[in-house]
């Protein structure tokens, strides 16, 4: 059984920073891609980012480009998405999610498996 659970999320003023965690339970987190969703009140759930097993290759939204970071601590087990920059439209509830493998850097929300609670991103103007 994987579990995973984000911590990080708050409430900031827009042009800051905040930096989320996921932490992975499970012995294979380092052969899983791994990325970053979002959803917005009223609104579907989007891609933000995605990184491969090693760390050496990411992707990210358009959205995301140029502001938010991905990484991934395999000793740790934990993923991280380094949020910069931010705007009033960033707020939503962010989610790590992790894909077994077989899809790439995928920003298809059905590759991936396993998901977290969520935490939550607030972004005031």
């Amino acid at each position: 059984q994987v579990q995973l659970v984000e911590s990080g999320g708050g409430l900031v003023q827009a042009g800051g920073s905040l930096r989320l965690s996921c932490a992975v339970s499970g012995r294979t987190f380092v052969t899983y891609v791994m990325g970053w969703f979002r959803q917005a009140p009223g609104k579907e759930r989007e891609f933000v980012a995605a990184i491969n097993w090693g760390g050496s290759s990411t992707y990210y939204a358009d959205s995301a480009k140029g502001r938010f970071t991905i990484s991934r601590e395999n000793a740790k087990n934990t993923l991280y998405l380094q949020m910069n920059s931010l705007k009033p439209e960033d707020t939503a509830v962010y989610y790590c999610a992790a894909d077994r493998g077989g899809h790439g850097l995928s920003f298809d929300e059905r590759h991936y498996a396993y998901w977290g609670q969520g935490t939550q991103v607030t972004v005031s103007s």
